[in-house]
């Protein structure tokens, strides 16, 4: 019994912590967003508009769920649950402090990428269900994109394992507590990372990766028949995927909740030792996240074969090489 009230407040736990973290990336976005296109942002629900995103979330609930005539409505259904699940498994699995982790496989990076792949189900789901040439297309673009770009993210992840000899997400980041990989990993690393970061911007969906939802061409893409809470949890996967994206590449490449330690100055890494590890995981996260909102605000929409050609005959070559590259490294 004690044990599964100890699921029980896990499980809700986390809930809490993802409903939150969507709320507060919705926030930063805007107003990050604001701040490239040299306007405010949200400034009039609550002090600077920090409740704009609660007000958004609340609208969305009291919404009502609108019926859609020739739609499958089974499917129809289940396809917001595929993707808000998947999304859920895999923020379980990111350690955010030492303990703080709520399940630590010693497959971790296997059942990431493979829990995290159950999102391109429930959007070729939503799109085949929804009986809408939109939502068709805009499905069919991404599940292409999605799939496509799973090979170089997961290449790029494949390069950090090598590099540690083992996937438990723990265990790579207990290993970077004198280093961080992307310093210790010599070239490889750094290649690494950056296409890690392209790929897994846009596996999220964002611009200028973001041909599934171009508005001008689809109106919402395969998210266009939906409404309410349903809507609401396409919304709140796709910024908590954004997190997750960000969360790996921090734990992978820049020592997760491991503090900056520099060989030789003992007295600056035992400064740095009296941050919290929760402080520095969070940090190393939410600036990769600024990372990605800088690219969306900076760059133009692709074309759908550009996006692809990017994928497979740049991305998954370089991604190949460094992977081979950084084999030799490890055994040299």
């Amino acid at each position: 019994m004690n044990i599964f009230l100890q699921y029980i407040l896990l499980g809700v736990a986390i809930l809490v912590a993802y409903a939150v973290l969507a709320l507060i990336l919705i926030y930063v976005e805007r107003k990050v967003c604001g701040f490239f296109q040299c306007r405010i942002g949200p400034n009039r629900v609550g002090p600077w508009g920090v409740f704009q995103s609660v007000a958004d979330m609340v609208k969305i609930l009291l919404k009502e769920l609108v019926h859609i005539d020739k739609a499958d409505h089974v499917l129809f259904r289940m396809a917001s649950f595929f993707v808000i699940i998947g999304s859920i498994c895999t923020f379980a699995a990111l350690p955010f402090a030492r303990g703080v982790q709520a399940i630590d496989f010693n497959v971790g990076i296997f059942y990431v990428l493979a829990v995290s792949s159950l999102g391109v189900v429930g959007i070729l789901l939503a799109g085949w269900s929804s009986n809408s040439k939109y939502s068709m297309i805009g499905a069919m673009r991404s599940g292409a994109q999605l799939i496509s770009y799973e090979i170089s993210s997961g290449l790029s992840l494949m390069t950090i394992v090598v590099l540690s000899g083992t996937m438990q997400l723990s265990e790579i980041v207990e290993q970077q507590s004198d280093l961080w990989f992307i310093f210790r990993g010599h070239v490889p690393a750094c290649i690494a990372f950056l296409c890690y970061l392209i790929s897994g911007h846009a596996e999220t969906n964002r611009g200028p990766f973001d041909m599934p939802e171009a508005e001008s061409e689809l109106t919402s893409g395969y998210h266009t028949e939906y409404s309410g809470i349903q809507f609401g949890f396409f919304y709140l996967a796709e910024y908590l995927n954004m997190f997750i994206v960000a969360a790996v590449a921090s734990t992978m490449f820049l020592g997760g909740w491991q503090p900056l330690h520099i060989p030789g100055l003992d007295g600056f890494n035992a400064v740095m030792d009296f941050i919290p590890g929760i402080v520095w995981f969070l940090g190393k996260t939410f600036f990769c996240v600024f990372l990605a909102l800088w690219i969306r605000w900076t760059f133009p929409r692709l074309r759908i074969d550009q996006l692809l050609s990017l994928e497979w005959k740049v991305l998954m070559p370089i991604c190949l090489v460094n992977l081979l590259l950084m084999a030799v490294v490890v055994i040299w």
